[in-house]
């Protein structure tokens, strides 16, 4: 035992400072590995190109420089087109000046009276205060302090000279040509030899995982290149209803502004505002009054609202597998290695780290804190909730799945494995008593509210259904009972007449049962610690009642259920269900009305027989 707790320290200490290295790694390297991502980046995009092109019988030697010259053109004719429409901005602004004159002044002149006296105490706090300082800097020097580069101690100045021939210490202009120089060598040469290194990555990998690593580049591939083709017809099209709608509103040079807004869309967070703030400024300064500016700002937020909200969720936010939350970590984190490049590249290599932990069981981890996957199962959430005394969010956790299901698909997925959970923790004695009646008490309120909003548009009513009566027997507790209730809150909406039985005495339960005449008997039962007591249950419902029909329902069993009604039973030959839509079928099936419209829906192997 001590020797695996030191293993798993040493194991978690080996993570941190290997993750450590990296981060450094990537800070202290990037003059390379910057290019070398970006390269990486554009090999994603231009790789199906390339490919179509060699499948019309081109050389990939000649395909690849065609693709690049053609890349290089689209975004050298786009830089330069933005580059010298803010020149003319740029001269164009000094005949502005008048007009933004005029505004500072009719600024100036609405602030109110209460406001410039605020600002004029302010002004005289602010003069105190430097008062005092210069007051305080003079008796520090009567006390005998000598400052720094006085005639007494001169301070001593040593030239450094820069590191000079190595790529890092580029600057400049001639540092962006260098970068652009190597992000198009990297990306050539990946183009060209990006089946070598898919098999050197498959042979880092070892033999026994070329199933897992082909899943993992096949998935990383394919998500990548399709966020980026959609982010950039999504980015496309923003750009261009904002070019639309600048240019009704008449303001200067909407292609520029249009383009900028496109372009800026690209960086996560802080490119959209940039792109609204440089026509919302020119605007200040081209407009009289304030209408169009703000005009041209509600068309930039109610863009935006609706692009982040609706737009990007819905065509490409499920195909890149990240959370909100992780998209802004990964901003910020890539942001601060990298810089500005860094944003652009977050949500890339972040669905490359997502996909990496999706296949490899030991970086997990990163899928888990990452993903837009959900963490828990739906039952497991809920009893998590039940758990924390937080009654309103268990039962959101409902009303969610219920949006995307049927009743019995909530009661079947969602329920009965939390009471499942539940049942198994009460039996550790990890759960007082309390805990286990507020946890007991949430649910039935629930399954009662639910039974409330019956559907009558669902319910069957037809005479010969309902006289057919099915008895829901509980086997032990409270659990037993509830998912009793839900199974007869079921059979109602399917149109049989169901009861519940509510716990009690053994002799009181069959006695009720007895009482109410049934056809079927629905025994429910919780595994695996009221089977039990179900064998019990059924030899004395058996011994009153001989002739009446009686399923096994072993809710959420993980082994074998007919092995487990063949203990019950004693080896009679009797139906076993292990979900409540099973048990639907069933007893339209023991009841021979199998072929009357089905109103819920059957699972495959419904039943067995025993």
């Amino acid at each position: 035992m001590i020797r695996s707790n030191s293993s798993r320290a040493l194991s978690q200490l080996s993570a941190v400072l290997v993750t450590v290295v990296l981060i450094t790694a990537l800070y202290l390297a990037k003059t390379v590995i910057l290019p070398l991502a970006l390269g990486m980046l554009l090999t994603f995009v231009l790789a199906p190109v390339v490919t179509w092109l060699e499948r019309i019988r081109l050389p990939r030697i000649v395909a690849i420089p065609i693709v690049m010259l053609a890349a290089g053109v689209v975004l050298g004719s786009v830089s330069w087109t933005v580059l010298m429409q803010l020149v003319e901005v740029t001269d164009a602004l000094p005949s502005y000046t008048t007009n933004i004159q005029d505004k500072i002044q009719s600024f100036q002149q609405s602030k109110t009276g209460n406001f410039t006296r605020a600002q004029r105490e302010l002004g005289n706090l602010s003069k105190q205060i430097s008062d005092l300082s210069l007051g305080f800097s003079s008796d520090q020097g009567q006390g005998g302090a000598v400052e720094l580069g006085s005639p007494n101690q001169p301070v001593s100045v040593r030239e450094v000279g820069g590191s000079q021939g190595r790529l890092d210490a580029l600057s400049g202009v001639l540092g962006v040509i260098v970068s652009v120089i190597l992000v198009a060598v990297f990306t050539f040469f990946m183009l060209l030899k990006r089946e070598d290194l898919r098999n050197r990555l498959f042979r880092l990998s070892g033999q026994g995982h070329l199933h897992l690593m082909t899943q993992a580049i096949d998935d990383t591939s394919r998500r990548v290149s399709r966020y980026l083709s959609l982010q950039a017809l999504v980015n496309m099209s923003f750009g261009l209803i904002i070019f639309v709608a600048l240019h009704f509103v008449r303001l200067p040079h909407a292609l520029l502004w249009g383009a900028l807004a496109g372009l800026l869309r690209f960086i996560p967070y802080i490119g959209a505002p940039i792109g609204a703030f440089l026509p919302t400024a020119l605007s200040l300064a081209v407009f009289n009054g304030w209408t169009k500016t703000l005009l041209i700002m509600g068309i930039f937020f109610c863009l935006e609202l609706i692009t982040a909200n609706f737009v990007e969720p819905q065509v490409y936010g499920k195909h890149t597998g990240l959370s909100s939350l992780a998209i802004l970590v990964a901003a910020i984190f890539w942001a601060l290695i990298w810089g500005p490049i860094g944003l652009v590249l977050s949500v890339p290599l972040t669905v490359c780290l997502v996909v990496v932990g999706a296949h490899v069981p030991s970086l997990q981890f990163l899928a888990v804190l990452l993903g837009d996957q959900p963490v828990m199962q739906p039952g497991a959430h809920y009893y998590q909730r039940l758990l924390a005394n937080d009654q309103r969010e268990a039962s959101q956790v409902l009303e969610t799945h219920l949006k995307e299901s049927s009743l019995e698909d909530l009661y079947d997925t969602v329920l009965i494995p939390a009471l499942n959970l539940a049942e198994q923790d009460r039996h550790r004695n990890a759960l007082d008593d309390s805990t286990v009646d507020f946890i007991t008490q949430t649910t039935k309120d629930l399954v009662e509210e639910f039974s409330l909003r019956e559907d009558e548009a669902r319910i069957l009513r037809i005479a010969d259904v309902l006289s057919r009566k099915i008895a829901c027997l509980p086997v032990r507790d409270d659990a037993d009972e509830i998912a009793g209730v839900m199974l007869a809150q079921l059979l109602d909406r399917a149109g049989y007449s169901a009861i519940a039985i509510p716990i009690g005495s053994v002799d009181g339960m069959l006695a009720e049962a007895v009482k109410a005449e049934p056809e079927i008997v629905c025994l429910s039962a919780l595994p695996p610690y009221a089977i039990s007591h179900a064998r019990g249950i059924y030899r004395r419902l058996r011994m009153q009642q001989p002739t009446v029909k009686i399923i096994i329902g072993l809710w959420n069993y993980p082994e074998d259920p007919v092995k487990a009604a063949t203990e019950i039973s004693g080896g009679e030959q009797n139906l076993v269900c292990t979900t409540l839509a099973q048990t639907i079928l069933q007893a339209s099936l023991a009841s021979g009305t199998a072929s009357m419209p089905e109103v819920t829906r059957p699972l495959e192997n419904a039943g067995q027989a025993v």
